[in-house]
């Protein structure tokens, strides 16, 4: 999707709506005399080597040609201190009910002030890999976090010929590029957590006063899905993959947070028993108008914690963050990995760590699959009504992980309602809930839900949850009737089965709908009803409880 950069002096006035305040604060400093523009990834690699606290491994970095890196490249380790993911609560949504857009800018305006005092880097990327989806996105970051820099360059799709060729070809929309500020180093008594200040109606963010690599990389993409809900795409946090057969394809998309088995899932071989490709792990989006599916990133940032050293997979690793080095019986400089050193470790993994990768779908998406931790539900049920499916959707149920940094008195254990695994969406809830009754309708997709936590007690295996995926795959999948509700299934597998005649386990099953309803009646009033369902979905869940009584 070619983007607006450059506008005509007739176009440069205030009743122009690409333009706002806070656009004008964050995009004029990418213009200051104390800003460099980084044009290659190579650049980026040798200021990220040079810069202090870099720890530069004796791990290469695989295939580095394709990459546009130098010959030798190693892989690079920055750690940031005592946060470790990413602070939601951080995060300010101009437009949104409860901001106070005069005093955010204000602020910013500061933050400029001050960030015009220091040097900083600059750099463009693309964000979207086929021509029907592309944006161009602007980084900017101050001296001493050039590593950061680099990791974005990386994760995203650096402008080279190609892309640029191709960005220029793309599909034209009327949308400004993205530009997105940090400052690291900033501080504010009144926002000890930091500060992210969203635009998202003309597409800029600024990042003050947090360093976690995953706030540079999700702001940009809470952007870019702005971008594409506005011009007929539906925006994704999920994994995508397509088994091929010889006659036809199942096209399966994965809905998680971070922690919840979104990438085994997605990334799973299967033992190489089918003929896969994967889209992606973590964004993408589906085009309302034909279903087509579009990756947004080439790479990964993956968790560390189930890699040791000598596993193949840390051959694709091309940066790291919190992570542990250390000496090997050589002397060279390796990983600590396994989240030892802190939770949530992390690695920008470049997209050769999946040879049957594709940045783009023709066919439509067959299934959609909601991964939550219910411990009321069996490891996969099947939702049969377009509307209940995306109401469960919409109160998808889960927990928390160390990817994030919890500030408020929530336990990390404790279940919470998330959404469509998304806690990026910059626009009312009601609008994601209605683009995906249109899918499963539309479009003819299935919906089930994965539990891959505990069910009764016992936990819900990886090899339990791809199993059942591969039942449903090969069409081997018998569902049987989840108690009295007609419109959901359930596929039976041995140690999980359901018993509906235990008077505890139908309570825990009534008070998990009964959660939900809540959080539907919640949505009715917090900030004002922004996140507001519409009334069928209340009525929906009031009739699964009804049932269960």
């Amino acid at each position: 999707m070619s983007s607006i950069q450059k506008l005509t002096n007739s176009q440069m006035s205030k009743h122009n709506n690409k333009f706002s305040d806070f656009r004008a604060i964050i995009e004029s400093n990418f213009y200051g005399n104390n800003v460099h523009q980084v044009n290659s990834v190579e650049e980026a690699y040798n200021l990220a080597v040079k810069t202090s606290g870099t720890i530069i491994t004796d791990i290469p970095v695989f295939n580095y040609e394709a990459l546009d890196l130098p010959k030798n490249s190693k892989v690079l380790v920055n750690n940031n201190g005592s946060v470790v993911g990413r602070t939601s609560a951080a995060r300010k949504i101009i437009g949104q009910p409860n901001v106070d857009n005069k005093e955010l800018a204000k602020i910013l305006r500061e933050a400029m002030y001050l960030g015009g005092l220091k040097k900083y880097y600059s750099s463009e990327v693309i964000v979207g890999l086929d021509e029907s989806f592309m944006l161009k996105a602007h980084i900017m970051l101050p001296k001493n976090f050039e590593s950061t820099l680099y990791s974005y360059m990386l994760n995203f799709q650096f402008l080279n010929k190609d892309f640029q060729n191709r960005y220029t070809n793309s599909n034209k929309f009327s949308e400004n590029e993205l530009y997105i500020y940090g400052d690291p180093e900033w501080t504010h008594p009144d926002y000890p957590f930091g500060l992210v200040i969203f635009d998202p109606q003309h597409n800029v963010a600024a990042i003050l006063g947090l360093r976690y690599f995953g706030e540079f990389k999700k702001a940009t993409l809470t952007l870019a899905w702005g971008v594409a809900h506005r011009n007929g795409f539906i925006s994704c946090h999920g994994g995508m993959k397509q088994y091929r057969f010889k006659d036809s394809a199942y096209t399966m998309a994965a809905f998680g947070l971070s922690g919840s088995g979104k990438s085994t899932i997605t990334l799973a071989n299967h033992n190489d028993k089918y003929d896969m490709v994967v889209l992606h792990d973590d964004a993408f989006v589906i085009s309302k108008e034909n279903g087509m599916t579009t990756a947004l990133e080439p790479s990964y940032f993956d968790k560390t914690q189930d890699y040791p050293m000598g596993s193949e997979a840390i051959k694709y690793y091309l940066t790291c963050q919190n992570v542990g080095v250390t000496l090997d019986e050589f002397g060279n400089k390796i990983l600590v990995t396994e989240d030892i050193r802190n939770g949530n470790g992390r690695t920008v993994k470049s997209r050769f760590s999946t040879p049957n990768r594709v940045d783009h779908l023709k066919e439509k998406i067959d299934a959609v699959y909601w991964i939550m931790k219910d411990e009321s539900l069996p490891p996969m049920i099947k939702i049969n009504d377009p509307v209940l499916a995306a109401v469960f959707g919409a109160t998808l149920a889960t927990k928390r992980s160390s990817a994030e940094n919890i500030v408020v008195d929530d336990d990390a254990n404790d279940l919470v309602i998330e959404p469509f695994a998304n806690p990026f969406r910059s626009y009312p809830l009601k609008e994601d809930y209605s683009d995906f009754i249109n899918l499963f309708i539309s479009q003819k997709t299935d919906c089930y839900i994965l539990n891959t936590g505990y069910f009764n007690g016992k936990k819900v295996t990886p090899l339990d949850t791809l199993t059942s995926i591969e039942k449903v795959v090969e069409g081997q999948a018998a569902f049987r009737p989840f108690g009295t509700i007609e419109s959901i299934s359930y596929l039976p597998f041995e140690g999980h089965l359901p018993d509906f005649d235990d008077p505890i386990y139908a309570n825990k099953l009534k008070q998990s709908m009964k959660n939900r309803l809540a959080f539907i009646l919640k949505m009715n009033v917090e900030n004002n009803g922004y996140n507001a369902l519409p009334v069928e979905a209340e009525q929906k869940m009031r009739e699964i409880i009804s049932k269960l009584n």
